[in-house]
């Protein structure tokens, strides 16, 4: 059933103590936050706001009236003072003498870096225009759900003047750009008292004359529009009522855990790909509905949503009734096949001479019928903002089928925006990726000095990174460290015990639900032991088998399974020990368990080779900074073994190293990353030793 809007209605979190003494500027930055704070308001990167301020002119010292407006792929919710185009509002009125025409407007954009205010390197937008012309000194352009129901309905223009009587205008589609910006200004001359208009398939524009009069009137208008629905909805059904039931929580998760890793082998050919899961309730209402699939081949109407969704989702010919799984994976191939051909048919019915050349022909978005929705993108910050997107979408797609019909671009459209000059253009100037974007990794003893060091090194180079580990206050202080510095999206944890078989196979179900599957497995789960081999106890033995072997060949069996799903290669590194190769005085359960290791790293080496899975070894030595190995009574048993004490046992370890050097955590972490990165992607079977030099250790 369709919600109230009681607990809908934005709140306006405009305070006048804060906004006190703030420069205009530094207002529209502080509205420009508070705007995007609220994804209700508008989404992720959408929208954009503007003032037109007086600013001193560097070179004659003279006033100079100046548009600050959002800059080209800013997002107005974390947008900081540097974020902003600045230009001259007398420059921009004089480009109005070089306007050739509709067909001539993509070339007005690069008239604009000639009106830029004091060498402000902030590239600005395509929607530059559309915010110069409009004859008022602030305007917000947001893209709220409420306000895009309306403007996708099939009689958007009707449904606005209905709401908001002669407040608020309309303007039906046109693409954004200098037309529209056109458009604009004589709509606003026209309509001198309107506070704001409706731009059909979407969004709204809003104005005022002081910073704090345009966000209380975006704020109230996007109320306005949230009562009506909820009106004229309370009660009804949405999307046609329920076609299937939702599975438990739990079931959800497996379902996706297995379609993922399969459906990113599919996408993945062209760059490695990283999904996210969304069961929200939403989601949930929208894909169970008998109305879902019919609506969704429709696609999305506002510009911003459709260019993070593309054309139209996927939708997975699952059953929850009958939980199919097995035959959702055996047509999926041909499900993801015929997606492609459709989308390259629409590509070929659409395509313009100098159209740029197909992309990417995967979907984007998958709908699976009692489970959710799960979306895939070069990175999981863009698999997440492109699943929000969705969500907006749904929204947009309830509201406007309960008032009247819900209206999609027109195909055309929505390809001259997709594959619009100005936007390949921006994709052309996009930073080429980092070594490992894209890549998933699974760090085992992920808490400890080698295992955070590792997943610091993969997270610099574009890796998401879940750290496993059986400290949970190790774990997190480790996540909360890795998450202030590389952000939410690409770190997770996961509680796992290497030597029981269910844990591992749960963490690798989180593991595939969060990101969609693996590329790295880094095998770093330890413990350490010393004792005569008189008084090493069978537990004791155990435990170092348990862990150093068996805990290896249990996590890396679910590396392989994982992978050979994905059928994408992968990369395995077993941090080992140099005791794996050199033995060492009154250790024999330690040392047998890491040469275990290594032998299994070879068998495994040999087995996915035909899979293109690699897998090497890493043999540290001595690594005592930050190894939780060296906090327990290992420390002082060495240290008793070699005849020192706990203070001189490193100074001990540097002088016994060929290299008299001690080896840190950092050191490792860069072996691992060698050996996940491509650089060594003719390698496997391999040592490498970090042992600042041992002969014993030698392989050969």
């Amino acid at each position: 059933m369709l919600k109230t809007a009681e607990k809908q209605l934005l709140e306006n979190r405009w305070s006048d103590a804060v906004a006190s003494g703030m420069s205009e500027s530094e207002l529209l930055l502080y509205r420009s936050n508070i705007l995007g704070s609220d994804k209700r308001v508008t989404n992720y990167g959408g929208g954009n706001t503007s003032a037109k301020v007086m600013e001193t002119d560097p070179l004659t010292g003279d006033k100079a009236k100046v548009l600050w407006v959002k800059g080209s792929g800013g997002d107005i919710g974390s947008i900081k003072m540097d974020g902003f185009s600045t230009l001259y509002m007398d420059k921009l009125h004089a480009l109005k003498g070089l306007y050739r025409g509709v067909e001539f407007e993509d070339e007005m954009v690069g008239y604009l870096p000639h009106c830029t205010f004091n060498l402000n390197s902030r590239a600005a937008s395509i929607d530059t225009p559309l915010h110069a012309y409009v004859p008022r000194t602030h305007v917000d352009h947001v893209h709220a759900d409420a306000i895009i129901a309306i403007a996708a309905s099939k009689n958007s223009g009707e449904l606005t003047k209905k709401v908001f009587g002669e407040r608020i205008g309309w303007l039906p589609w046109k693409r954004p750009g200098y037309e529209l910006g056109l458009w604009l200004e004589k709509f606003c001359l026209e309509n001198p008292d309107a506070d704001g208009v409706v731009l059909a398939s979407h969004g709204l524009f809003t104005w005022g004359d002081t910073s704090k009069e345009c966000y209380d009137t975006t704020i109230d208008v996007i109320n306005v529009a949230t009562k009506w629905l909820a009106s004229e909805t309370d009660g009804k059904t949405a999307f046609g009522g329920a076609k299937h039931e939702s599975l438990a929580v739990a079931a959800r998760r497996a379902v996706a855990a297995r379609l993922m890793p399969a459906i990113r082998g599919f996408v993945s050919g062209n760059q490695h790909m990283v999904g996210h899961f969304n069961d929200s309730d939403a989601v949930l209402e929208f894909v169970n509905a008998k109305d879902m699939a019919p609506l969704a081949a429709l696609g999305t109407s506002c510009p911003d949503h459709f260019l993070r969704t593309k054309i139209c989702p996927l939708v997975v010919d699952f059953d929850p009734a009958k939980n199919n799984v097995d035959a959702v994976l055996e047509g999926l191939p041909q499900q993801i096949a015929d997606y492609r051909d459709d989308y390259a048919a629409y590509y070929e019915r659409c395509k313009h001479n100098n159209s740029p050349a197909l992309r990417d022909p995967n979907a984007v978005v998958y709908l699976v019928p009692g489970v959710g929705m799960i979306t895939f993108a070069k990175d999981k910050a863009t698999a997440r903002i492109s699943g929000e997107f969705y969500v907006n979408a749904i929204n947009v797609m309830r509201g406007a089928s309960a008032v009247s019909e819900y209206k999609g671009l027109p195909e055309q459209e929505a390809f001259d925006i997709e594959y619009w000059l100005l936007e390949e253009a921006k994709l052309q100037r996009m930073p080429k990726p980092k070594a490992l974007a894209g890549r998933v990794a699974l760090v085992t003893g992920g808490a400890g000095g080698i295992g955070s060091a590792t997943a610091e090194r993969y997270l610099r180079d574009g890796a998401c990174v879940m750290l496993a580990d059986i400290n949970d206050e190790a774990l997190t202080s480790t996540l909360d460290n890795l998450t202030s510095r590389f952000g939410a999206d690409v770190v997770r944890q996961v509680n796992m015990n290497v030597s029981d078989e269910a844990a591992v196979a749960s963490a690798y179900a989180d593991l595939t639900v969060e990101f969609g599957g693996i590329d790295i497995l880094v095998s770093n789960a330890g413990i350490a032991s010393s004792a005569p081999v008189e008084d090493t106890t069978l537990d004791l033995w155990n435990k170092n088998m348990d862990i150093l072997s068996t805990g290896y060949f249990l996590v890396s069996r679910e590396a392989f399974k994982v992978m050979r799903v994905q059928d994408m290669g992968g990369a395995i590194i077993f941090v080992a020990s140099k005791n794996g190769l050199a033995a060492s005085p009154n250790a024999a359960a330690y040392c047998t368990a890491k040469a275990s290791e290594i032998h299994l790293a070879r068998c495994l080496a040999l087995e996915g080779a035909d899979a293109g899975i690699r897998v090497n070894v890493v043999n540290p030595d001595a690594v005592l900074r930050g190894s939780k190995i060296w906090e327990g009574d290992w420390l002082e048993q060495r240290a008793v073994t070699y005849g020192t004490d706990k203070d001189g046992l490193e100074e001990m370890y540097r002088q016994r190293s060929m290299l008299k050097r001690s080896v840190l955590p950092e050191d490792i972490a860069e072996a691992a990353y060698f050996f996940a990165a491509d650089t060594s992607a003719k390698s496997t079977g391999n040592i490498i030793n970090v042992d600042a030099g041992n002969v014993q250790a030698f392989t050969r």
